[in-house]
Protein backbone atom coordinates (compact mmCIF):
# COMPACT_ATOMS: atom_id res chain seq x y z
CA UNK A 1 0.00 0.00 0.00
CA UNK A 2 1.19 3.54 -0.97
CA UNK A 3 -0.03 7.30 -0.11
CA UNK A 4 0.52 10.10 -1.80
CA UNK A 5 -1.05 13.78 -0.87
CA UNK A 6 -1.72 15.89 -3.34
CA UNK A 7 -2.13 19.48 -2.60
CA UNK A 8 -4.47 21.98 -4.80
CA UNK A 9 -3.52 25.99 -4.99
CA UNK A 10 -7.12 26.79 -6.52
CA UNK A 11 -10.45 26.68 -5.17
CA UNK A 12 -12.51 23.09 -5.59
CA UNK A 13 -15.32 21.86 -4.07
CA UNK A 14 -14.90 18.54 -3.06
CA UNK A 15 -17.91 18.20 -0.65
CA UNK A 16 -20.28 18.67 -4.06
CA UNK A 17 -17.95 16.13 -5.94
CA UNK A 18 -18.92 13.62 -3.15
CA UNK A 19 -22.73 14.46 -2.77
CA UNK A 20 -22.64 14.29 -6.69
CA UNK A 21 -20.72 11.05 -6.56
CA UNK A 22 -23.32 9.48 -4.49
CA UNK A 23 -26.22 9.93 -6.42
CA UNK A 24 -25.44 6.57 -8.28
CA UNK A 25 -25.95 4.04 -5.45
CA UNK A 26 -22.62 1.94 -7.34
CA UNK A 27 -20.71 4.20 -6.15
CA UNK A 28 -18.83 3.74 -2.89
CA UNK A 29 -18.51 6.62 -0.94
CA UNK A 30 -18.58 8.35 2.18
CA UNK A 31 -20.00 12.21 2.24
CA UNK A 32 -18.70 12.53 5.92
CA UNK A 33 -15.28 11.31 6.22
CA UNK A 34 -14.39 12.87 2.73
CA UNK A 35 -13.59 9.16 1.60
CA UNK A 36 -14.21 7.35 -1.97
CA UNK A 37 -13.13 4.41 -3.59
CA UNK A 38 -12.78 4.41 -7.33
CA UNK A 39 -12.13 1.78 -10.36
CA UNK A 40 -9.71 2.69 -12.32
CA UNK A 41 -8.67 1.19 -15.79
CA UNK A 42 -5.18 3.12 -16.89
CA UNK A 43 -4.43 2.61 -20.55
CA UNK A 44 -2.95 -0.75 -20.94
CA UNK A 45 -6.24 -2.09 -19.46
CA UNK A 46 -5.39 -2.95 -15.65
CA UNK A 47 -7.37 -2.56 -13.24
CA UNK A 48 -6.75 -0.46 -10.07
CA UNK A 49 -8.97 0.13 -6.77
CA UNK A 50 -7.89 3.53 -5.44
CA UNK A 51 -8.64 5.47 -2.37
CA UNK A 52 -9.23 9.08 -2.49
CA UNK A 53 -9.32 10.83 0.95
CA UNK A 54 -10.25 14.26 1.06
CA UNK A 55 -9.44 17.28 3.52
CA UNK A 56 -8.73 21.10 4.24
CA UNK A 57 -11.12 24.28 2.60
CA UNK A 58 -12.16 24.26 -0.54
CA UNK A 59 -9.85 27.07 -0.70
CA UNK A 60 -7.09 24.86 -0.43
CA UNK A 61 -7.82 21.45 -0.69
CA UNK A 62 -5.70 18.31 -0.31
CA UNK A 63 -6.47 14.68 -1.09
CA UNK A 64 -5.00 11.61 -0.35
CA UNK A 65 -4.39 9.01 -2.61
CA UNK A 66 -3.39 5.34 -2.22
CA UNK A 67 -3.60 1.83 -3.65
CA UNK A 68 -2.14 -1.29 -3.20
CA UNK A 69 -0.28 -1.10 -6.75
CA UNK A 70 3.29 0.54 -5.62
CA UNK A 71 4.72 -0.29 -9.28
CA UNK A 72 1.90 1.85 -11.03
CA UNK A 73 2.29 4.89 -8.55
CA UNK A 74 3.21 7.46 -11.21
CA UNK A 75 -0.16 6.26 -13.64
CA UNK A 76 -2.30 6.08 -10.71
CA UNK A 77 -1.28 9.87 -9.69
CA UNK A 78 -1.53 10.99 -13.32
CA UNK A 79 -4.63 10.00 -13.85
CA UNK A 80 -6.41 11.05 -10.55
CA UNK A 81 -5.39 14.47 -11.38
CA UNK A 82 -6.75 14.34 -14.64
CA UNK A 83 -9.89 12.93 -13.50
CA UNK A 84 -10.35 15.68 -10.76
CA UNK A 85 -8.80 17.91 -13.40
CA UNK A 86 -7.05 19.19 -10.42
CA UNK A 87 -4.92 21.69 -12.33
CA UNK A 88 -8.38 23.77 -13.31
CA UNK A 89 -8.36 27.38 -11.49
CA UNK A 90 -12.13 27.00 -10.44
CA UNK A 91 -11.55 30.60 -8.81
CA UNK A 92 -10.46 31.64 -11.88
CA UNK A 93 -13.95 30.48 -13.77
CA UNK A 94 -15.90 32.45 -11.45
CA UNK A 95 -13.83 35.51 -12.01
CA UNK A 96 -14.79 34.71 -15.83
CA UNK A 97 -18.44 35.48 -14.59
CA UNK A 98 -18.10 38.32 -12.25
CA UNK A 99 -20.22 41.28 -14.04
CA UNK A 100 -22.11 38.98 -16.11
CA UNK A 101 -26.16 37.65 -15.53
CA UNK A 102 -24.15 34.59 -13.72
CA UNK A 103 -22.30 36.30 -11.12
CA UNK A 104 -24.78 35.71 -8.19
CA UNK A 105 -24.82 31.59 -9.20
CA UNK A 106 -20.84 31.50 -8.96
CA UNK A 107 -20.61 33.28 -5.80
CA UNK A 108 -23.48 31.07 -4.29
CA UNK A 109 -21.71 27.84 -5.72
CA UNK A 110 -18.46 28.60 -5.13
CA UNK A 111 -15.76 25.93 -6.49
CA UNK A 112 -18.23 23.46 -8.58
CA UNK A 113 -15.95 21.02 -10.67
CA UNK A 114 -17.54 18.60 -13.33
CA UNK A 115 -17.78 15.28 -12.21
CA UNK A 116 -16.44 12.85 -14.59
CA UNK A 117 -17.61 9.01 -14.60
CA UNK A 118 -13.91 7.64 -14.50
CA UNK A 119 -14.34 5.17 -17.92
CA UNK A 120 -14.68 6.80 -21.52
CA UNK A 121 -16.48 3.51 -22.54
CA UNK A 122 -18.98 3.05 -19.66
CA UNK A 123 -19.77 6.98 -20.42
CA UNK A 124 -20.83 6.99 -23.65
CA UNK A 125 -22.92 3.63 -22.68
CA UNK A 126 -24.64 5.31 -19.33
CA UNK A 127 -25.20 8.21 -21.85
CA UNK A 128 -27.16 5.71 -24.40
CA UNK A 129 -28.96 4.65 -21.29
CA UNK A 130 -30.10 7.15 -19.62
CA UNK A 131 -31.41 9.05 -22.91
CA UNK A 132 -35.24 9.93 -23.05
CA UNK A 133 -35.32 8.42 -19.22
CA UNK A 134 -36.03 10.07 -15.95
CA UNK A 135 -33.44 9.62 -14.03
CA UNK A 136 -34.69 7.09 -11.05
CA UNK A 137 -35.33 4.35 -13.79
CA UNK A 138 -32.70 5.75 -15.82
CA UNK A 139 -29.85 4.59 -12.70
CA UNK A 140 -32.10 1.54 -12.09
CA UNK A 141 -31.36 0.39 -15.88
CA UNK A 142 -27.44 1.12 -15.21
CA UNK A 143 -27.02 -0.65 -12.35
CA UNK A 144 -28.70 -3.31 -13.45
CA UNK A 145 -26.26 -3.26 -16.79
CA UNK A 146 -23.19 -3.18 -14.97
CA UNK A 147 -24.39 -5.80 -11.83
CA UNK A 148 -25.20 -8.44 -14.30
CA UNK A 149 -22.09 -7.84 -16.99
CA UNK A 150 -19.40 -6.21 -14.87
CA UNK A 151 -17.44 -7.76 -12.22
CA UNK A 152 -16.86 -6.60 -8.39
CA UNK A 153 -13.40 -6.36 -7.05
CA UNK A 154 -13.94 -6.33 -2.84
CA UNK A 155 -16.99 -3.67 -3.29
CA UNK A 156 -15.80 -1.79 -5.94
CA UNK A 157 -17.53 -2.44 -9.70
CA UNK A 158 -16.09 -2.47 -12.62
CA UNK A 159 -17.70 -1.81 -15.39
CA UNK A 160 -18.31 -4.28 -18.70
CA UNK A 161 -15.90 -4.10 -21.44
CA UNK A 162 -17.18 -3.03 -24.74
CA UNK A 163 -16.24 -6.86 -25.98
CA UNK A 164 -18.64 -8.13 -22.98
CA UNK A 165 -21.59 -6.10 -24.33
CA UNK A 166 -20.66 -6.80 -28.13
CA UNK A 167 -21.42 -10.44 -27.50
CA UNK A 168 -24.68 -9.73 -25.93
CA UNK A 169 -27.97 -10.64 -27.70
CA UNK A 170 -30.32 -7.78 -27.71
CA UNK A 171 -32.92 -10.21 -25.69
CA UNK A 172 -30.15 -10.09 -23.04
CA UNK A 173 -30.97 -6.42 -22.42
CA UNK A 174 -34.71 -6.54 -23.45
CA UNK A 175 -34.87 -8.87 -20.28
CA UNK A 176 -33.62 -6.35 -18.11
CA UNK A 177 -36.90 -3.67 -19.72
CA UNK A 178 -34.66 -2.09 -22.11
CA UNK A 179 -36.60 -0.90 -24.88
CA UNK A 180 -35.54 -2.92 -28.13
CA UNK A 181 -34.15 0.75 -29.75
CA UNK A 182 -31.63 1.26 -26.34
CA UNK A 183 -30.65 -2.38 -26.15
CA UNK A 184 -29.82 -1.90 -30.11
CA UNK A 185 -28.23 1.37 -29.34
CA UNK A 186 -26.05 -0.36 -26.30
CA UNK A 187 -24.63 -3.18 -28.14
CA UNK A 188 -24.18 -1.91 -31.55
CA UNK A 189 -22.19 0.37 -30.18
CA UNK A 190 -20.04 -1.44 -28.52
CA UNK A 191 -19.37 -3.77 -31.32
CA UNK A 192 -18.65 -0.69 -33.10
CA UNK A 193 -16.02 -0.09 -30.08
CA UNK A 194 -14.68 -3.87 -29.87
CA UNK A 195 -14.17 -3.90 -33.83
CA UNK A 196 -11.72 -1.18 -34.04
CA UNK A 197 -13.81 1.00 -35.91
CA UNK A 198 -14.35 3.61 -33.22
CA UNK A 199 -11.21 4.23 -30.90
CA UNK A 200 -12.77 6.37 -27.78
CA UNK A 201 -9.13 7.22 -26.50
CA UNK A 202 -8.00 8.62 -30.56
CA UNK A 203 -11.23 10.50 -30.64
CA UNK A 204 -10.73 11.96 -26.63
CA UNK A 205 -8.00 13.61 -28.61
CA UNK A 206 -9.81 15.82 -31.02
CA UNK A 207 -12.12 19.41 -31.45
CA UNK A 208 -15.36 19.72 -29.50
CA UNK A 209 -16.79 19.97 -33.70
CA UNK A 210 -14.85 16.34 -34.49
CA UNK A 211 -16.24 14.81 -31.47
CA UNK A 212 -19.41 15.81 -32.49
CA UNK A 213 -19.34 14.87 -36.16
CA UNK A 214 -18.10 11.47 -35.33
CA UNK A 215 -20.21 10.72 -32.54
CA UNK A 216 -23.79 11.59 -34.21
CA UNK A 217 -23.09 9.50 -37.38
CA UNK A 218 -23.56 6.82 -35.21
CA UNK A 219 -27.14 5.47 -34.97
CA UNK A 220 -28.96 6.27 -31.52
CA UNK A 221 -26.45 9.17 -31.01
CA UNK A 222 -27.22 12.87 -31.05
CA UNK A 223 -25.83 16.10 -30.17
CA UNK A 224 -27.14 15.75 -26.71
CA UNK A 225 -25.42 12.31 -26.63
CA UNK A 226 -22.33 13.91 -27.91
CA UNK A 227 -22.08 16.53 -25.51
CA UNK A 228 -23.14 14.54 -22.67
CA UNK A 229 -19.64 12.66 -23.36
CA UNK A 230 -17.74 15.25 -24.37
CA UNK A 231 -18.78 16.90 -20.63
CA UNK A 232 -18.74 14.17 -18.34
CA UNK A 233 -16.68 11.95 -19.88
CA UNK A 234 -13.67 14.24 -21.13
CA UNK A 235 -14.65 17.16 -18.98
CA UNK A 236 -14.45 19.76 -21.91
CA UNK A 237 -14.71 23.25 -20.64
CA UNK A 238 -17.25 25.40 -23.16
CA UNK A 239 -20.69 23.25 -23.95
CA UNK A 240 -23.79 24.66 -23.49
CA UNK A 241 -26.65 21.94 -23.24
CA UNK A 242 -29.02 24.64 -23.83
CA UNK A 243 -31.94 21.56 -24.61
CA UNK A 244 -31.86 20.50 -21.33
CA UNK A 245 -34.34 20.64 -19.35
CA UNK A 246 -32.39 21.08 -15.87
CA UNK A 247 -30.64 23.83 -17.70
CA UNK A 248 -33.62 25.47 -18.77
CA UNK A 249 -35.30 25.28 -15.34
CA UNK A 250 -32.23 26.34 -13.50
CA UNK A 251 -32.25 29.49 -15.33
CA UNK A 252 -36.36 29.95 -15.06
CA UNK A 253 -35.83 29.88 -11.19
CA UNK A 254 -32.05 31.96 -10.85
CA UNK A 255 -33.80 34.62 -12.67
CA UNK A 256 -37.39 34.39 -11.60
CA UNK A 257 -38.79 34.31 -15.09
CA UNK A 258 -42.62 33.50 -15.58
CA UNK A 259 -41.40 30.62 -18.66
CA UNK A 260 -38.23 28.40 -19.00
CA UNK A 261 -36.51 30.05 -21.67
CA UNK A 262 -35.47 28.71 -25.29
CA UNK A 263 -32.83 27.01 -26.34
CA UNK A 264 -32.17 29.76 -28.57
CA UNK A 265 -32.36 31.81 -26.30
CA UNK A 266 -29.71 30.33 -23.91
CA UNK A 267 -27.07 29.85 -26.73
CA UNK A 268 -27.77 33.47 -26.72
CA UNK A 269 -26.64 34.59 -23.50
CA UNK A 270 -23.82 31.51 -23.62
CA UNK A 271 -22.00 33.28 -26.19
CA UNK A 272 -20.87 35.92 -22.89
CA UNK A 273 -20.35 32.87 -20.62
CA UNK A 274 -17.71 31.43 -23.26
CA UNK A 275 -15.14 29.72 -22.93
CA UNK A 276 -16.54 28.09 -19.70
CA UNK A 277 -19.95 27.73 -20.48
CA UNK A 278 -19.79 24.35 -19.10
CA UNK A 279 -19.18 25.70 -15.85
CA UNK A 280 -22.06 27.90 -16.08
CA UNK A 281 -24.10 24.64 -16.88
CA UNK A 282 -23.23 22.62 -14.26
CA UNK A 283 -23.12 25.65 -11.49
CA UNK A 284 -27.02 25.89 -12.74
CA UNK A 285 -27.85 22.17 -12.61
CA UNK A 286 -25.99 22.26 -8.83
CA UNK A 287 -28.45 25.59 -7.98
CA UNK A 288 -31.75 23.60 -8.02
CA UNK A 289 -30.56 19.69 -6.89
CA UNK A 290 -32.10 18.74 -3.83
Amino acid sequence: MWEKQLKGTHTYNYHYLMKRWSMDQLNVVDPESHVMKLPVVLKDGSRHIVLLKFGGPITAPVVNVSSVDSLRQADILAWVESWLQWDIDLAGVAAHFVGSDLEQLFYAHAGTPIVKDTDLYYCLMKTIIHQQLNLKFAYTLTNRFVETFGTKEDDIWFYPSPDVVASLAYEDLRAMQFSQRKAEYVIDTSRLIAEGKLDLMQLAAASDEEIAAALTEIRGLGSWSAQNWMLFGLGRADLLPAADIGVQNALKTYGNLAEKPTPAAIHERGERWSPYRSYAAVTLWRSIET
